[in-house]
């Protein structure tokens, strides 16, 4: 806790340092000082607390209470299994993204960007999330809640000349604010019904007639943050408009600070034995539902930045699914089926961090070489951006959950919890079981689709344009900071049943379930624990093969003549690189059973002459719960409000009379209850 403290003060100080220099005069000297103090101060605090979340003794709970000096609430930390879990992502790709960051806004011009804003931000994003993860008290949980919810506002408009970014920055500010209602008066009802604030206070009460609306008010708050369909809308918004190593932080760490929050909640809703069924099962068709959109919409995308957020939407579901599945064996008293579910949701997070990370990392890369991330205007970059191009293979073989890197293995355990699910009693809740393992079935086949639309687009080919023509690999020192994740990838895919053990650990803890179901649940983890490490086997195993196959190539080829020749050339003389497939051709079979639900739009223009000169095809794929939904509704709000303003006439008498009025109706509603 002692480490855990200086981590939190050496962020707070470094935040505090930022923002004196942003107070100062814009210059290149004061712009090269925000450059190095901001990164520098996130590195070392994120260490530290990466120090703080994994050393020592795993298992071991603490608390630390300090001066609060406010009339309500407390300043409670704590650091617990779950704690710890959720800590890792936001001090390891806090430490990453700023390097990142460092590197590449380096040569920013003093004139456009106040660096020394842009850090301070930044830094008080790392904190607020830290804070939230280890807050034991309810006030202290939304003040840290609103540092991490006000703070990307900022960060996402860091390039507000753009009227795209402003509109995107204010479409996150106010769905964070939306789900931030929602939480205030989730914990105004907890506190109403126990009297006190405090989470160990909170985690004693027994379950009372409105434990069902708290358990929504959660769900919908949280869930906005985690990017829960339909409060999703800010997520494809934010990520195209932030700078790329914010978008890695946002998308790796700060959206499981929803997941972390329902998980919390359950705390307080009385002991978990008298959960209900219907809890499990809304979790885990909302995740499905989440998770199929979230890839359909991907699938759908051009933009490679706005790809990775739908993406991030679907992994959410998963996450989510693997919550409703450990509810669902509370309620049916299965313990294997229980802590597999939250043993997989855990896992993926971790996973989904890591290659999540990688990937919008090796989009900056291609924004930086070439100016844009429209997957139809790139192509060829394999050649030009090698490393690049390796490093984002790598995260898009484990994002699409092949082994033996690290996606795979949280999805196997989400398998392997809902294959269990012949052993619940009841037709209907093995045919939702089965409902949901054949969605999760087609979660994965698209996933493994999108992103090789996403690699062969983009890197494979010929170029599209000429400005992905001239694009220039960049230097070794800028692509450091994303090996980071990249090795991650590798080395927690190959030891996953190492790190499946402590999360499960992590799982248990969540359920504290009876001795009875104890060994049950142990027996379960020892099973998969098997599974994993069968399937890392076997992954490797194939990784060795393929290996010996390309090295058995290209010795084969080295002692052979080798003639070059175009890429797309097919026998036709006249080729150019507007015949290659780009990625609504790729995307054209899945557009025909799921286009409704891509929402797709497509504009065709062709010459229908003996001799065609000029055609056109223009797919484009709106997100229909902004346009239909979100949209017409704040518009009418907007109208509500203007009608309103016909009570601000002016007139103090009648401003007055409202008072007074209302002082009335409080009085009259006081005695009637």
């Amino acid at each position: 806790m002692v480490c855990l403290l200086v981590s939190l003060l050496l962020l707070g100080c470094s935040a505090i340092l930022t923002g004196g220099i942003a107070l100062l005069p814009v210059t290149a000297r004061t712009t090269r000082a925000a450059n190095i103090a901001g990164p520098a101060g996130a590195v070392t605090g994120c260490l530290l607390g990466l120090y703080a979340a994994a050393g020592g003794d795993w298992s071991a709970a603490a608390t630390l209470t300090l001066p609060w000096g406010l009339p309500i609430g407390s300043c409670v930390l704590g650091l617990d299994l779950l704690t710890r879990l959720f800590l890792l992502p936001v001090f390891g790709l806090g430490a990453v993204c700023a390097l990142a960051g460092g590197i590449s806004l380096r040569h920013t011009d003093p004139g456009t960007h106040n660096l020394g804003a842009h850090w301070f931000f930044y830094l008080l994003l790392l904190l607020g999330m830290a804070l939230v993860m280890t807050s034991r008290d309810a006030v202290m949980f939304m003040i840290a809640w609103e540092i991490m919810s006000l703070a990307p506002f900022f960060l996402i408009d860091f390039n507000d000349g753009d009227r795209l970014v402003r509109d995107a920055s204010w479409v996150y500010l106010i769905a964070a604010h939306l789900g931030a209602v929602l939480l205030i008066a989730f914990f105004a009802l907890l506190w109403q019904q126990g009297g006190d604030t405090s989470f160990a206070y909170l985690s004693t009460l027994l379950p009372g007639r409105c434990t069902p609306v708290l358990f929504v008010l959660a769900v919908l708050g949280f869930g906005a943050k985690a990017g829960l369909a339909p409060l999703h809308v800010w997520l494809p918004e934010a990520h195209p408009a932030a700078p790329s190593h914010v978008s890695a932080l946002l998308s790796g760490a700060m959206i499981n600070a929803g997941l972390y929050g329902i998980i919390r909640s359950l705390d307080f809703f009385g002991p978990h034995h008298t959960f209900p069924a219907w809890w499990g099962w809304l979790l885990l068709f909302l995740g499905l539902a989440t998770g199929i959109m979230g890839i359909l919409k991907a699938m759908a995308q051009t933009h490679l930045k706005r790809m990775l957020a739908y993406s991030s939407v679907e992994n959410m579901g998963l996450m989510l699914m693997g919550t409703g599945i450990g509810l669902i064996g509370i309620a049916s008293d299965n313990a294997w089926i229980a802590v597999l579910g939250f043993a997989g949701s855990l896992l993926h997070m971790l996973n989904h961090a890591a290659f999540k990370a990688l990937l919008f990392l090796c989009a900056g890369e291609i924004l930086h070489a070439v100016g844009t991330v429209r997957m139809d205007q790139l192509g060829g970059l394999q050649k030009r951006l090698p490393m690049v191009g390796w490093l984002f293979a790598l995260g898009a073989v484990a994002i699409a959950c092949l082994p033996p890197l690290n996606g795979f293995a949280g999805e196997l355990v989400l398998i392997l919890s809902l294959v269990k699910g012949t052993a619940l009693a009841g037709v209907e809740n093995q045919l939702g079981l089965f409902t949901a393992l054949t969605g999760l079935a087609l979660i994965s086949g698209l996933a493994a689709a999108t992103y090789s639309k996403a690699y062969g687009t983009s890197f494979l080919g010929e170029p599209r344009t000429g400005f992905a023509a001239s694009a220039v690999s960049p230097a070794w020192p800028t692509l450091l900071p994303l090996c980071i994740p990249a090795l991650v990838c590798v080395v927690v895919g190959l030891a996953a049943p190492l790190l499946f053990a402590n999360v499960a650990d992590t799982a248990l803890d969540i359920l504290r379930l009876p001795l009875a179901q104890r060994a049950q649940a142990e027996a379960g983890i020892a099973s998969c624990g098997a599974a994993l490490s069968t399937t890392t086997v076997l992954g490797l195993a194939c990784a060795a093969l393929t290996l010996l196959f390309v090295l058995l190539r290209r010795r084969r080829l080295g002692n052979s003549p080798v003639r070059p020749a175009s890429t797309w050339g097919c026998g036709y003389q006249f080729a150019t690189p507007r015949i290659q497939y780009t990625d609504a051709s790729f995307s054209e079979p899945t557009a025909k059973l799921f286009s409704s639900a891509m929402g797709l739009k497509a504009s065709r223009q062709r010459d229908d002459s003996y001799f065609p000169q000029h055609g056109q095809f223009v797919l484009s794929a709106p997100d229909r719960l902004r346009t239909h939904l979100f949209t017409p509704l704040f518009e009418g709000v907007e109208r509500a409000c203007n009608a309103l303003k016909i009570v601000q006439h002016g007139k103090i008498h009648l401003y007055i009379l409202y008072i007074l009025a209302t002082v009335v109706a409080l009085l009259i509603w006081g005695l009637h209850a």
